[in-house]
């Protein structure tokens, strides 16, 4: 029996008459996931390494370590994949691996597996290149051997292997290929005979997303489960006292009520048949709460220590001849300061997750990125070894880092809720929207201040530059490998690795412990950098009197990368040549190894503000597809967005303000604007798309009103700053 099964989209699809609009998907499309049904004959599939199994029926199935999350994982390493074996497109799978770091790892990791960072694909580039190339000659052989020709004869085109007038699926080889022995090594194309990288291929998981099959961590349906809902303390560091179920227990529906605490959290589960009836319960609950190490300041008091502290020195991240005494001797200096607030991840699906705790081990079904820290931590809470934790990958609607939780936050008090009730039923976690914006980790909340020298024919002579914020390494189990000399390197990112000729510069860092809990969002550090540094350098070219592109180009003589890009979305959006009613801004920024620039294209409708045009050109190596590269900068610039016009997560005494999108407003359709992608032309090894788009649209941003009003954007979000936009 399948325990899986997702009655609610499919039987809303099959109801829907509105929607019932018989279109067609071309066969290429029809792919499956997580939770597939296919023919495939398993038993007897020819499987040459970890990533490749291929079926008697021809199908190829790609199994894919990392998490798909909308990003394109399940489709750009399967063309890596399918690009060396010479696979038709149309017999390609993809699956989610298991947890297995020995077989799965994440190469840039050592001996973890995970997805973050943008690298998912830079990491499987050659790595699944070569098994595809591998499966491919193993094809070969057995072709050659079946009809006693040399392997030199055997072509392989569109996953048919022929020699003169004899061809063959890779289904009808898949058995004698699995007798031959896996080569030692094998050669991988010239870039030049690629068929598939390169080429816009439709995504393998488009038609489950769409007719309602891909399985999501809520489709997931186990004998007897119970979903619980959790109700956590309202101020962070706080502790459950005690509590009445006797009103919960009453609800319809209600099973069970537990405590139950682990390092990251603690709270009182409801336990109930579904959802809304254990959602009930939590509402009719009491607690009372231990605050007495609660954390309580507001938003306000933390950002007046953080001023305190930008005046006092910091830790050095990057220091280059001597700024200092270069701002005094300036013929000119500018200063400018500039806050930013904690945020939230706000993916379209919250945090989710479905325990099952049998015979000993531990099962877990959800939208995992995390593999390896997941099941230490879930070992750990459970006296077990991590290989007995088991974890099925599914499909995640969105994450933007947070489902990467240091802590394992979620998925470990799913665990325990399950623990606590001695494991008597299989257990799905649900967070509601107002959970995960109040009970999660957030981007933390920065204040940096920058000062600039300009010589007496306005040259850049000196960049000091003073960053105040929270860790998100520390007290994580990656702070004694990415933590240095007390630099936090994800909170300096973008600016002590700043691009810029500037003979004096000089990058501090001040990291105070404050008692929200935080963690990596998307772009990261860069999220914040880029636009304090580019929005600054926007203030010197007025100041100097420079064009701001003109500014940036003469300064990046030693980085070619951001040179191209930056010429060619200024080339794109024609910055030459002036444009009535429209005022522009251009920013360009390096980010996991990927280099993004864009200009914003932006006019006045009576007493608002629109964009009309967002020109990007990403340098990211090799586009191995470039419709998903184009996706993913649209995407990141959509979000950099949300959080540049209206994001914000505000505390007063120690309680987070928001609940749900209507106070944490997040970009609607019709917001956003036209956006026009370009790929700069590389034969380099690929790059990550997945974030690198989102840290450029704020600055690029700020600096077309900058342009248009002489107004500098320094606080975020806009709305704070009363700027509004239609």
């Amino acid at each position: 029996m399948n325990p899986i099964l997702n009655l609610s989209r499919r039987e809303f699809l099959k109801t829907s008459g509105g929607l019932a609009l018989g279109f067609h998907l071309p066969q290429s499309w029809a792919q499956s996931g997580p939770g597939r049904t296919v023919s495939t004959d398993l038993a007897n599939a020819f499987s040459p390494n970890a990533f490749i199994s291929i079926s008697p029926d021809n199908t190829v199935t790609v199994i894919v370590k990392h998490l798909e999350m909308g990003q394109g994982t399940y489709t750009g390493l399967p063309t890596l994949v399918a690009e060396e074996l010479d696979a038709d497109w149309s017999q390609i799978r993809a699956e989610g691996a298991p947890a297995d770091a020995k077989q799965y790892n994440n190469l840039f990791w050592g001996e973890a597996q995970g997805t973050g960072g943008s690298t998912a694909l830079a990491n499987s580039y050659e790595q699944l290149r070569k098994a595809g190339a591998a499966a491919r000659a193993m094809l070969v052989a057995a072709a050659a051997e079946r009809w006693q020709v040399p392997v030199s004869e055997i072509k392989v085109s569109r996953g048919i292997v022929f020699s003169k007038n004899r061809r063959a699926t890779f289904g009808e080889l898949a058995a004698d290929a699995a007798k031959q022995p896996v080569p030692a090594d094998v050669k991988l194309k010239d870039p030049k005979d690629f068929v598939l990288i390169g080429k816009p291929a439709a995504r393998t998981d488009a038609r489950a997303k769409s007719n309602g099959s891909a399985i999501f961590t809520q489709d997931v349906r186990l004998p007897g489960m119970l979903t619980a809902v959790v109700l956590h303390p309202p101020r962070f560091g706080a502790k459950l006292k005690s509590f009445d179920a006797a009103t919960a227990k009453q609800i319809k529906g209600v099973e069970q009520v537990v405590a139950f605490s682990t390092p990251a959290t603690n709270g009182v589960a409801i336990l109930a048949k579904d959802y809304w009836s254990a959602k009930k319960g939590r509402d009719a609950l009491t607690a009372e709460w231990d605050e007495s190490a609660a954390f309580r300041l507001g938003s306000s008091d933390i950002m007046n220590e953080y001023k305190n502290l930008a005046t006092t020195p910091g830790l050095s991240a990057r220091k280059e001849g001597d700024a200092d005494a270069a701002l005094r001797d300036a013929a000119k200096t500018l200063e400018a300061a500039y806050e930013f607030p904690y945020l939230a991840h706000a993916s379209m699906e919250p945090m989710n997750c479905v325990v099952k705790l049998d015979g000993g081990g531990c099962e877990i079904w959800n939208g995992e990125q995390f593999q390896t820290v997941d099941q230490a931590v879930v070992a750990k809470l459970l006296g077990l070894d991590a290989g007995q934790v088991s974890i099925h990958q599914l499909y995640a609607g969105g994450s933007f880092g947070r489902r990467a939780n240091p802590k394992s936050d979620f998925v470990l008090e799913a665990v325990a809720i399950a623990k606590a009730t001695n494991g008597a039923a299989p257990v799905k976690l649900v967070w509601g929207r107002e959970d995960d914006m109040r009970a999660g980790f957030y981007r933390p909340m920065y204040y940096h201040t920058l000062k600039a020298g300009l010589d007496a024919q306005g040259n850049l002579v000196a960049w000091k530059h003073v960053i105040v914020g929270q860790s998100i390494l520390t007290g994580t189990p990656f702070e004694a490998m990415l933590v240095k000399d007390g630099i936090d390197g994800t909170s300096v990112e973008g600016a002590a690795n700043l691009p810029y000729a500037i003979p004096n510069l000089a990058v501090e860092l001040h990291s105070p412990k404050i008692g929200v809990p935080v963690q990596w969002w998307r772009s990261v550090g860069s999220s914040h950098t880029a636009f304090a540094t580019e929005c600054f350098l926007d203030e010197i070219a007025r100041e100097a009197k420079k064009d701001p592109f003109e500014l940036r180009r003469s300064l990046l003589g030693k980085h070619p990368r951001h040179r191209t890009a930056l010429e060619l979305a200024a080339q794109k959006a024609g910055w030459a040549n002036s444009k009535k009613g429209v005022s522009r801004g251009i920013a360009v920024h390096e980010s996991f190894n990927t280099v993004v620039a864009q200009v914003v294209e932006l006019s006045r409708k009576q007493s608002s503000l629109s964009i009309e045009r967002v020109i990007c050109a990403v340098d990211c190596g090799v586009a191995v597809n470039p419709n998903i590269i184009a996706m993913q900068m649209e995407s990141g610039i959509g979000f950099g967005l949300s959080a540049a016009l209206a994001g914000a997560i505000t505390l007063k005494e120690g309680i987070v303000e928001q609940s749900n999108f209507h106070d944490y407003p997040v970009l609607r359709m019709n917001q956003m604007p036209k956006i026009e992608v370009f790929i700069v032309p590389s034969k380099e090894k690929p790059t990550g798309v997945g974030e690198p788009g989102t840290p450029v649209i704020a600055p690029a941003l700020a600096n077309a009103i900058l342009a248009m009003q002489g107004k500098s954007i320094r606080a975020l979000p806009m709305s704070s700053q009363g700027v509004t936009f239609v």
